[in-house]
């Protein structure tokens, strides 16, 4: 089996976007990460920042139950011009749209965004889980937030945003093994893991 794409899902501050990147230099593969972003903004004809803040989200509750009633009128029956509005959910469906192009056209790294549950059945993609030691981790984070910062506290709400996302949009536990073909400790040497995880794809096509 030949592989035609690789996703990274990653533990936040394990350094998985990293890992990936380097893991697209290695193979030549196009790198899927931030990017989706701005490809997203265009397909849906919004501002990037406005994606962005919605990235890897799900909608708060209150947004959520009160979709129905978008486009009526203030007695709540009465039809007005439709509303369009873009939110997470609106994004995760587009990113959905932009992760299969790109799966179609091959050689791709995915970083994220659901991709190895959209992706999960199909033979030519390999799925890794990049996680770490939480002292590696809240070292690295530690190095990019203002001194002071509760890194703790922003590990735990991040993991659990990204698990609400995945739970919300697909359905899928992200911390289950079996949605994965290897799952690797960073141990905070990016380039080494990135080695491995193409070495793995080397001897398991």
């Amino acid at each position: 089996m030949t592989f035609r794409a690789l996703t990274i899902s990653r533990e936040y501050g394990s350094g998985g976007a990293e890992v990936a990147a380097i893991a697209a230099n290695c193979l030549g593969w196009r790198l899927i990460d931030k990017g989706l972003l701005a490809e997203i903004s265009a397909k849906a004809n919004v501002p990037e920042g406005d994606v962005a803040a919605l990235d890897e989200r799900r909608d708060p509750w209150l947004q959520r139950i009160s979709r129905p009633i978008w486009g009526k009128g203030g007695d709540g029956v009465s039809d007005v011009l439709p509303v369009e509005l873009f939110d997470a959910d609106a994004e995760a469906d587009v990113a959905r749209t932009v992760i299969e192009e790109a799966y179609q056209a091959g050689n791709c790294v995915f970083v994220g965004r659901g991709s190895q549950c959209l992706l999960r059945h199909k033979p030519d993609v390999f799925r890794v889980l990049v996680y770490a030691r939480w002292e590696d981790r809240v070292r690295r984070v530690q190095a990019r937030v203002p001194p002071g910062a509760d890194v703790s506290s922003l590990l735990q709400s991040m993991d659990a945003r990204r698990l609400e996302y995945l739970r919300a949009h697909y359905g899928e536990n992200g911390a289950d093994p079996h949605l994965y073909d290897l799952l690797i400790d960073s141990r905070n040497q990016t380039e080494a893991a990135a080695r491995l995880i193409v070495c793995a794809m080397e001897l398991m096509k």
